[in-house]
């Protein structure tokens, strides 16, 4: 990730739970696969966690690159989903922005409907490699590359 991308601490106060550190570590290097354009190897990172930590783990991936996304944010602000078109875009979009969203508020009623429900619809895969692209191109963008 080349040294200048950092995840913010989504432990404190996002979801009233702990991450586990490793989680980080998945994060950055999910990170990293996807800055070198390996889709597989994404997928096969993202899987790993999944086999090792199950459906909280994927979870809690998924909202550390949502925090990689929203940066600080504090915590008198709410966010609005601003997306023109967003019922018309495809449903890994819409999760995407909806997710990003619940966690820039610390709605995890709302991130877990979402997530569960990507889930059920089996497009979960789909969504965090979206996810995943979405945090990139965002890193890029505020790296200026």
């Amino acid at each position: 990730m080349h040294g200048r991308h950092t995840l913010r601490n989504v432990g404190e106060g996002a979801g009233g739970w702990d991450i586990p550190p490793e989680i980080y570590q998945d994060a950055r290097n999910v990170l990293s696969k996807a800055l070198a354009g390996d889709r597989d190897a994404v997928t096969g990172a993202v899987d790993e966690v999944v086999h090792r930590d199950g459906v909280r783990g994927a979870y809690d991936l998924a909202s550390c690159l949502a925090a990689t996304i929203v940066g600080q944010v504090s915590a008198e602000s709410y966010a609005t989903l601003d997306f023109p078109g967003i019922d018309e875009a495809r449903y890994d979009a819409r999760w995407v922005a909806r997710f990003v969203t619940a966690y820039a508020n610390a709605d995890t009623p709302t991130g877990e409907a979402l997530f569960s429900t990507a889930m059920a619809d089996g497009h979960l895969s789909e969504c965090l490699m979206t996810l995943a692209g979405s945090t990139v191109a965002t890193l890029r963008r505020r790296s200026g590359g």
